[in-house]
């Protein structure tokens, strides 16, 4: 007999028929002692069929998991993962303006953009996210003018109270819905570009502003939300004034709007180029940025953001620690070979 058959009773597993267990339950069938002796060795032919179904298994399970890590697609909301490690996340209503589809759901546009953008996370073969619209405008923000149904947006998330139910559920619906939701972005661990190819206007602008990097054009606009009657919202109120400085970001706050030469003077935009050339440029820094290793930009990526809320002694503790870690990262040692062999060297992300 087999050592575990003496340790271990026969265990009976859940199944689909009748009076079956709930699932996830097992329970033991007969005594141990009654438990059949069984061959040492099985024949070969069994022992064949065992790992055949094994294998059909492990497969099976495999694909599951494949298909498990993609993000629940939306047609208001492209999902573009690219062999070059670009993934190209497009709002997708054109004829609305990109305007978004609800607002604290689990389907509702800025939902779907921290979902998407986290698939790309999880995705070791995605390098960098860029957000972007189709057509002539980034994103309108709320749509003021149509509510999409409930069956399109699906429930809110738990905490996320109707702002009709009066002035304590409206302070509740953004801070546990619409700006948590919108703070995911800046979670993001690999670099993420706003590729800003109109207007950004109020919830589309704060996702902008979230990401790492903006590159606009001529066509390139941000509006604030005094349209809907409201302040800067979503983290803009937070990012402005570290961008920008306190006086600018509270010229734009009085104003609402701020043109695209503006915005890069005043350092909301990283680069501003003819609308001909946007995809080109943002093709061109992504294929400039990987060829840095992954980690020191993930890692680097954390640090710096940081950085911004904490000290120069604080910052230091984490470099330190980090560079300790990264130096005995593989791509820290493919790094060193590729250039001591002066070859473009092949990063793994570990």
């Amino acid at each position: 007999m087999i050592i575990a058959d003496r340790i271990m009773p026969r265990i009976a597993y859940p199944h689909s028929s009748a009076g079956s267990l709930r699932p996830g339950v097992c329970k033991v069938e007969g005594d141990v002692a009654a438990i059949p002796r069984t061959p040492i060795c099985p024949p070969l032919g069994a022992l064949l069929r065992r790992r055949a179904g094994r294998q059909a298994l492990s497969a099976a399970i495999s694909r599951r998991r494949t298909m498990a890590t993609g993000p629940k697609l939306v047609d208001y909301l492209t999902y573009e993962p690219e062999e070059s490690g670009i993934l190209w996340i497009r709002f997708n209503r054109p004829d609305r303006l990109n305007a978004l589809i609800g607002s604290s759901e689990e389907n509702g546009t800025v939902a779907k953009v921290g979902e998407y953008m986290r698939a790309g996370d999880d995705d070791p073969k995605i390098r960098v996210i860029v957000l972007t619209g189709v057509g002539r405008v980034f994103c309108a923000g709320a749509d003021l003018r149509g509510k999409a149904p409930k069956e399109v947006t699906g429930d809110d998330f738990v905490g996320n109270r109707g702002a009709h139910e009066g002035i304590d559920a409206s302070r509740q619906h953004f801070f546990h819905g619409f700006t948590k939701l919108h703070r995911d972005i800046s979670l993001i661990r690999k670099p993420t570009i706003a590729m800003i190819n109109g207007p950004a206007v109020g919830s589309g602008m704060d996702m902008a502003l979230h990401c790492d990097i903006r590159i606009g054009c001529e066509k390139t606009r941000f509006v604030a939300y005094h349209n809907a009657g409201q302040i800067i919202e979503n983290g803009g109120s937070y990012y402005l004034p570290k961008m920008v400085g306190l006086g600018r970001a509270l010229e734009f706050a009085y104003t609402g709007e701020l043109d695209g030469e503006r915005a890069l003077q005043w350092g909301m935009l990283n680069h501003l180029v003819p609308s001909e050339k946007l995809e080109e440029t943002t093709r061109a820094l992504c294929a400039r940025m990987m060829n840095v290793p992954p980690l020191v930009q993930w890692i680097g990526k954390r640090i710096m953001r940081t950085a911004v809320d904490t000290t120069m002694e604080n910052t230091m503790v984490l470099t330190s620690n980090a560079g300790s870690i990264l130096n005995a990262s593989e791509d820290a040692k493919e790094a060193r070979r590729a250039f001591i062999e002066k070859r473009k060297p092949n990063y793994k992300g570990a």
